[in-house]
């Protein structure tokens, strides 16, 4: 299933139009970040297969959804949380939610208690 549906996003934003519309109150306070399948390839990432995934970012506008789109007309990506949250900054989020519905989840290895010699005593 397509995120942007998942999500309830209903339209486009560009950066450009981000401080307007906060200056007009008509922007939500936090942002919302989702995993996406890339459709660009940049950022030094061009690998594919490696690299199968990136981050984009959805705003609310007069309590909609809508992604962010470049000036290009083309929808935002990001390799890098660390990136992504410092743009989320620079434009004026101070909160935002993380959901990453694409990767499976419970792969984590299991931890093993640590192993300690026996005890002298």
């Amino acid at each position: 299933m397509d995120q942007d549906v998942m999500l309830g996003i209903v339209g486009s934003i560009t950066q450009a139009d981000l401080a307007p519309l906060r200056l007009a109150g008509r922007l939500g306070s936090h942002a919302v970040i989702y995993r996406i399948n890339r459709v660009h390839q940049s950022g030094g990432y061009g690998d594919q297969d490696r690299h199968p995934m990136s981050w984009a970012v959805a705003v609310y506008l007069d309590s909609h959804l809508y992604r962010v789109f470049n000036a290009r007309g083309a929808g935002r990506e990001w390799q890098s949380l660390d990136r992504l949250c410092e743009w989320l900054r620079q434009q004026g989020f101070w909160c935002w939610w993380t959901r990453n519905d694409l990767e499976v989840l419970g792969t984590a290895a299991e931890e093993l208690e640590p192993q300690f010699p026996p005890s002298l005593y």
